[in-house]
């Protein structure tokens, strides 16, 4: 079993930035995908960026240039930065381990305009 907690939400006005933090509560990242989705009331649950073993990184085309997506193996942490956020990017962000298909809790952006 696997906790990932994230952090780092919150209200930010737009062309502002925030990074998310999501700590695992072990060292998994060497076996898993990690993966950020977000998801915005009444909106489906949608990919956001997504790490692989290997250091790949994959980008929803509407973060593309504005999103980065790193970890810090020693922590167990996976970031996601978020620069130029836009109202649109306002939703509920998650954390996601796809070996397990587990979840985090998420953490709320809100992006005003």
């Amino acid at each position: 079993q696997v906790q990932l907690v994230e952090s780092g939400g919150g209200l930010v006005q737009a062309g502002g930035s925030l990074t998310l933090s999501c700590a695992a509560s072990r060292n998994i990242f060497s076996i898993t995908t990690m993966g950020w989705y977000r998801q915005a009331p009444g909106k489906q649950r949608e990919l956001v960026a997504s790490l692989t073993t290997d250091s790949g990184t994959n980008y929803a085309d509407f973060v593309k240039g504005r999103f980065t997506i790193s970890r810090d193996g020693a922590k167990n942490t996976v970031y996601l930065q978020m620069n130029s956020l836009k109202p649109e990017d306002t939703g509920v962000y998650y954390c996601h381990a796809m070996l397990w298909n587990f979840w985090g809790q998420g953490t709320q952006v809100t992006v005003s305009s």
